[in-house]
Protein backbone atom coordinates (compact mmCIF):
# COMPACT_ATOMS: atom_id res chain seq x y z
CA UNK A 1 0.00 0.00 0.00
CA UNK A 2 1.23 3.28 -1.09
CA UNK A 3 1.87 6.29 1.88
CA UNK A 4 -0.81 7.90 -0.23
CA UNK A 5 -3.44 5.12 0.50
CA UNK A 6 -2.20 5.56 4.24
CA UNK A 7 -3.16 8.66 4.37
CA UNK A 8 -6.76 8.52 2.90
CA UNK A 9 -7.91 5.61 5.42
CA UNK A 10 -6.45 6.97 8.44
CA UNK A 11 -8.61 10.33 7.08
CA UNK A 12 -11.50 8.27 6.78
CA UNK A 13 -11.38 6.54 9.41
CA UNK A 14 -10.55 9.56 11.95
CA UNK A 15 -13.47 11.03 10.21
CA UNK A 16 -16.09 8.15 11.13
CA UNK A 17 -18.77 9.78 13.63
CA UNK A 18 -17.48 7.78 16.85
CA UNK A 19 -20.09 5.13 18.33
CA UNK A 20 -22.61 6.76 20.26
CA UNK A 21 -23.58 9.14 17.19
CA UNK A 22 -23.60 5.99 14.96
CA UNK A 23 -25.80 4.43 17.87
CA UNK A 24 -27.94 7.66 17.82
CA UNK A 25 -28.22 7.69 14.22
CA UNK A 26 -30.02 4.15 14.07
CA UNK A 27 -32.02 5.01 16.79
CA UNK A 28 -33.41 7.74 14.51
CA UNK A 29 -33.88 5.45 12.04
CA UNK A 30 -35.88 2.79 14.35
CA UNK A 31 -38.08 5.99 15.26
CA UNK A 32 -38.66 6.94 11.82
CA UNK A 33 -39.95 3.78 10.65
CA UNK A 34 -42.15 2.81 13.95
CA UNK A 35 -43.60 6.61 12.65
CA UNK A 36 -43.89 5.39 9.28
CA UNK A 37 -45.41 2.29 10.50
CA UNK A 38 -47.75 3.94 12.75
CA UNK A 39 -48.70 6.24 10.01
CA UNK A 40 -49.75 2.76 7.79
CA UNK A 41 -51.63 1.54 10.29
CA UNK A 42 -53.83 4.92 11.24
CA UNK A 43 -54.52 4.81 7.27
CA UNK A 44 -55.51 1.18 7.39
CA UNK A 45 -58.07 1.34 10.24
CA UNK A 46 -59.04 4.95 9.03
CA UNK A 47 -60.34 3.23 5.29
CA UNK A 48 -61.66 0.36 7.73
CA UNK A 49 -63.67 2.59 9.83
CA UNK A 50 -65.24 5.22 7.01
CA UNK A 51 -65.04 6.72 3.83
CA UNK A 52 -62.45 8.85 3.67
CA UNK A 53 -62.02 11.69 1.35
CA UNK A 54 -58.60 11.87 -0.70
CA UNK A 55 -57.61 15.08 -0.20
CA UNK A 56 -57.77 14.28 3.73
CA UNK A 57 -56.22 11.15 3.13
CA UNK A 58 -53.28 12.76 1.21
CA UNK A 59 -53.36 15.35 3.20
CA UNK A 60 -52.65 13.68 6.54
CA UNK A 61 -49.92 11.00 4.41
CA UNK A 62 -47.92 13.95 2.74
CA UNK A 63 -47.23 15.66 5.94
CA UNK A 64 -46.05 13.42 7.66
CA UNK A 65 -43.91 11.93 4.72
CA UNK A 66 -42.21 14.85 4.98
CA UNK A 67 -41.29 15.08 8.53
CA UNK A 68 -40.01 11.48 7.60
CA UNK A 69 -37.97 12.85 4.61
CA UNK A 70 -36.65 15.84 6.59
CA UNK A 71 -36.09 13.85 9.57
CA UNK A 72 -33.70 11.21 7.65
CA UNK A 73 -32.20 14.30 6.41
CA UNK A 74 -31.30 15.20 9.64
CA UNK A 75 -29.87 12.04 10.68
CA UNK A 76 -27.47 11.82 7.93
CA UNK A 77 -25.81 15.40 8.52
CA UNK A 78 -25.68 14.22 12.35
CA UNK A 79 -23.60 11.37 11.15
CA UNK A 80 -21.55 14.11 9.22
CA UNK A 81 -21.27 15.57 12.28
CA UNK A 82 -23.30 18.97 11.79
CA UNK A 83 -24.14 19.97 15.59
CA UNK A 84 -26.86 21.78 14.26
CA UNK A 85 -28.27 18.75 13.34
CA UNK A 86 -28.62 17.18 16.72
CA UNK A 87 -30.11 20.37 18.29
CA UNK A 88 -32.83 19.91 14.94
CA UNK A 89 -33.14 16.49 16.08
CA UNK A 90 -33.73 17.28 19.52
CA UNK A 91 -36.48 20.19 19.21
CA UNK A 92 -38.06 18.54 16.11
CA UNK A 93 -38.49 14.83 17.20
CA UNK A 94 -37.37 14.64 20.70
CA UNK A 95 -39.21 17.65 21.96
CA UNK A 96 -42.04 18.20 19.66
CA UNK A 97 -42.32 15.10 18.48
CA UNK A 98 -42.17 13.22 21.44
CA UNK A 99 -44.86 15.61 23.14
CA UNK A 100 -46.66 14.40 20.43
CA UNK A 101 -46.08 10.77 20.70
CA UNK A 102 -47.74 11.90 24.59
CA UNK A 103 -50.58 14.41 24.56
CA UNK A 104 -53.49 12.21 23.87
CA UNK A 105 -52.16 8.87 25.49
CA UNK A 106 -52.05 11.21 28.87
CA UNK A 107 -54.70 13.05 27.97
CA UNK A 108 -56.80 9.54 27.85
CA UNK A 109 -55.74 8.48 31.14
CA UNK A 110 -56.41 12.02 32.93
CA UNK A 111 -59.61 11.51 31.69
CA UNK A 112 -60.29 8.67 33.86
CA UNK A 113 -60.23 5.26 31.26
CA UNK A 114 -59.39 2.24 32.48
CA UNK A 115 -56.33 0.76 31.10
CA UNK A 116 -56.71 -2.77 32.02
CA UNK A 117 -60.21 -2.70 30.35
CA UNK A 118 -59.03 -1.13 27.61
CA UNK A 119 -56.14 -3.22 26.97
CA UNK A 120 -58.05 -6.53 27.20
CA UNK A 121 -60.36 -5.40 24.49
CA UNK A 122 -57.40 -4.87 22.20
CA UNK A 123 -57.25 -6.37 18.87
CA UNK A 124 -54.03 -7.26 16.53
CA UNK A 125 -53.85 -3.81 15.16
CA UNK A 126 -54.02 -1.95 18.37
CA UNK A 127 -51.36 -3.87 20.20
CA UNK A 128 -49.65 -3.49 17.30
CA UNK A 129 -49.75 -0.02 17.37
CA UNK A 130 -49.15 0.07 20.99
CA UNK A 131 -46.15 -1.90 20.72
CA UNK A 132 -44.61 0.49 18.09
CA UNK A 133 -45.53 3.40 19.60
CA UNK A 134 -43.22 2.12 22.77
CA UNK A 135 -40.65 0.95 20.31
CA UNK A 136 -41.31 4.99 19.09
CA UNK A 137 -40.72 6.90 22.03
CA UNK A 138 -37.99 4.33 23.58
CA UNK A 139 -35.79 5.01 20.29
CA UNK A 140 -36.19 8.65 20.89
CA UNK A 141 -35.33 8.83 23.94
CA UNK A 142 -32.33 6.49 23.66
CA UNK A 143 -31.10 8.48 20.90
CA UNK A 144 -31.34 11.69 22.75
CA UNK A 145 -29.70 10.39 25.24
CA UNK A 146 -26.86 9.26 22.71
CA UNK A 147 -26.58 12.52 21.17
CA UNK A 148 -25.32 13.97 24.20
CA UNK A 149 -22.93 11.34 25.60
CA UNK A 150 -19.12 12.82 25.84
CA UNK A 151 -17.47 11.55 22.54
CA UNK A 152 -20.65 12.92 20.69
CA UNK A 153 -19.93 16.31 21.98
CA UNK A 154 -16.85 16.02 21.00
CA UNK A 155 -17.24 14.95 17.36
CA UNK A 156 -20.35 17.17 17.02
CA UNK A 157 -18.72 20.24 18.32
CA UNK A 158 -15.36 20.18 16.58
CA UNK A 159 -14.77 22.95 14.14
CA UNK A 160 -13.89 21.17 10.86
CA UNK A 161 -15.62 18.13 9.27
CA UNK A 162 -14.32 18.19 5.88
CA UNK A 163 -16.83 20.22 4.58
CA UNK A 164 -18.65 23.93 3.90
CA UNK A 165 -21.88 24.80 5.55
CA UNK A 166 -24.77 22.83 3.71
CA UNK A 167 -22.82 19.44 3.42
CA UNK A 168 -21.05 21.20 0.30
CA UNK A 169 -16.97 19.94 -0.34
CA UNK A 170 -14.69 22.55 1.31
CA UNK A 171 -12.18 23.60 -1.16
Amino acid sequence: MSPHNVTAVTTAESSRAPRPVRTAAILWVVAIAAGVFETVLAIVGLLGERPVPFGELVTGAGVRLVVFVVAGCLVVRLLGGRNWARWALTLLLGMLGGASLLIDPVRWLLDGNDLGETLAAFAAADWLFAVSRVVHLGAVVAALVSMFRPESNRYLTATTHGEAACGLPRK
